[in-house]
């Protein structure tokens, strides 16, 4: 087959990056990078376990260096889907994990091993209070339509706006765990969008 672009031989970088890796690291650097990048993903599946769906794991009910979070079942009691609680994941702070893959309506956490203990706590207490969210929309708290998790994510010019016509308050869309205040947050710069529509129609912004 002929090269599909300038470069018949592919990106460089995908061989070089992984070399300097390797050889920086050693032997012993890659064993024990794997091994901390396994015990951060079991530490966070057992904090999450009593509030998710986790599947896929082993016999000894371990996982690899991921997990998978089915979110099937919150899909069912709340209409809250994985989109939706990745989009939430933004108000925390965090940019989602990897979404409906390799299972349906999931969502594969894998931390590295450069995550610290508070790092990882961090996330699973988002992901925790996600979850209560779900079930305040679960138990008519707040309606379908109109919640955290269906308005996600919540930008600086929203949450600022003079007119707030939602159930929930400004704070619970922006700060909704108490560890953001002082630590600070990073502003998503859009709102929801229809990120469907957007797989269907190309839009090319030229310059003058």
């Amino acid at each position: 087959m002929a090269a599909v672009s300038a470069a018949p031989y592919g990106q460089a970088g995908i061989a070089s990056i992984p070399w300097m890796f390797s050889t920086m690291l050693g032997v012993q650097g890659i064993t024990d990078s794997a091994r901390i990048a396994i015990l951060n993903a079991n530490y966070m599946k057992e904090r999450l376990s009593s509030h998710f769906t986790v599947c896929a794991t082993n016999k000894n009910n371990r996982c690899a260096h991921e997990f998978i979070i089915d979110c099937s079942d919150i899909k069912t009691s709340s209409g809250i889907g994985e989109e939706d609680i990745a989009k939430r994941l933004q108000d925390y702070g965090f940019h989602a994990p990897t979404m409906s893959w390799p299972v349906p309506h999931s969502l594969m956490i894998e931390p590295t091993e450069s995550e610290d203990k508070a790092e990882l706590d961090r996330f699973c207490d988002a992901m925790i209070s996600i979850r209560e969210e779900c079930k305040k929309i679960a138990d008519g708290t707040w309606p379908l339509d109109d919640n955290p998790l269906k308005n996600a994510p919540h930008t600086q010019a929203e949450v600022s706006a003079t007119e707030w016509t939602h159930p929930y308050t400004r704070e619970e869309a922006a700060f909704p765990v108490a560890w953001l205040l002082p630590r600070g947050k990073f502003w998503p710069s859009v709102a929801r969008v229809d990120n469907a529509l957007g797989d269907r129609k190309l839009v090319l912004r030229l310059s003058e």
